[in-house]
Order: C-alpha cells, then structure tokens, then sequence
C-alpha cells in the first residue's frame, strides 16, 4: 500500500510542482493550503509524514506543528524559505523531524521524505526494549515510558534515544547521531542534533540542566549514563 503524503503550502504553483513528483514516485498524495485545513486532513486521513510550509494564512506552520505534537508522533518535515539558523532550530525544537529550505530539488525532497519514513518504519519492526533507570523504551511499539508516563517522542528523538540507550556510556559524536538518525543525505546538519537532544531532556530529565540519562562530553558528543 502506498504511503500517504500530505503536502501543506498556501501556494498553488508549489503544489502543482510537489503533487505529480511524489505520485510518480509512488506515494498518495493529499494537499491542504491553510492550516485549519491541515488539521482537518490529519484527523481524517492519518497520513504517514507532513510537508508543512512554514508560512501558512491564518494558522502558522509553526502553530500546527507545535498543535499536532500535543496528540501526534506523525512524522513532519518543515519547508521553510527562511536561512537563518535560529529559525530552523525552532522547528526542530517543536517537534519537527527535519526541515527542507526553499528553494530545494525535488529530488532531495523525495529523499528526505524517504529517510524520515524509512526510520520510522526501522523504529515499528525492531523487537527490543531497553530499561535504563526509570526510563523503559520499546522499540516495537514506539513508545518511551518515564515510571508510568508515556513520554511522547518524535521519530527523529526516539531513534537518537534508542542509539544512546542501546549502548550506555559508549559516546557518539554528533556526525555518529546523524547518520543513525537521518543518514548519509545529512551530513551537512550535525548541529541539528543539538536541538534535539535538548528537546529530549527536556521531556526525560528531572533537571535537563543536570541530565542523568543523555550526558554531555565536551569535545566529543553525548552518552546515555551507564550508572542508572
């Protein structure tokens, strides 16, 4: 069965471009031009992963995401003609699984649409589950749990939980966490895997000042704790 994309942007002329593309390649495709109606189309049709336009009339890409990680783990990808770090760092920081800026090549759209589902489908197939100290995660269901709450994670949080957790006190570099996470496609965006670390803490730590479980080391990347 096809994969379902829905494509959200107030433009036209980029829909027409982006919808035949992904068809062609094989996917279904759905389209939304205002954010209201995004939210429509994710309660009715359950996609498999967002494109979501940042600059949307009335309800802003950045609303709908932050909106849809209340009650969602869908996957999103932003698509953004803003440049400015800060801003993409913003997206990743609400829940964003990655971002895309204008203008970009339909091709490299196609291939982070593909990574993104590829590694939430890798996440849904796997059988193991991980208890590290309070914290239990289990890779087949998709799910983290913090004692008896369910934490929800984006996909791109829980691979990178599920790396570091898998091998605690093992380091990784930034350049390690992005391959595990995105691939090879990404290599250029190593410091995106410092908004979502932060985003993780702030959801798993007690005190995401002083975390227990995704640890700090200076000059060489992070670690899940391995005295927990």
């Amino acid at each position: 069965m096809a994969q379902h994309i829905l494509v959200v942007d107030d433009e036209p002329k980029v829909l027409d471009v982006i919808r035949p593309f992904l068809k062609q390649e094989g996917f279904t495709v759905s389209t939304a031009t205002d954010g209201n109606m995004a939210m429509e189309m994710v309660n009715e049709r359950q996609p498999d992963l967002i494109l979501l336009d940042w600059m949307l009339p009335g309800k802003s890409g950045i609303d709908v995401c932050r909106q849809l990680r209340a009650t969602s783990n869908t996957p999103i990808i932003m698509v953004t003609a803003r440049t400015e770090e800060a801003d993409r760092v913003l997206g990743l920081e609400i829940g964003a699984d990655d971002y895309i800026v204008k203008p970009f090549s339909l091709r490299e759209l196609v291939a982070r649409v593909r990574s993104v589902l590829r590694r939430t489908q890798d996440a849904s197939t796997t059988q193991s589950v991980y208890v590290r100290g309070t914290l239990k995660i289990d890779e087949s269901k998709f799910k983290v749990w913090k004692g008896q709450q369910e934490i929800s994670l984006t996909p791109a949080e829980f691979q990178i939980l599920v790396t570091l957790a898998a091998k605690p006190g093992v380091v990784y570099s930034r350049l390690q966490l992005l391959h595990a996470v995105m691939g090879d496609a990404y290599m250029n965006y190593e410091r995106t895997i410092d908004s979502h670390i932060s985003h993780l803490r702030k959801k798993l730590e007690d005190n995401p000042a002083d975390p227990k479980f995704i640890q700090t080391v200076h000059g060489m990347g992070y670690r899940f704790g391995d005295n927990l």
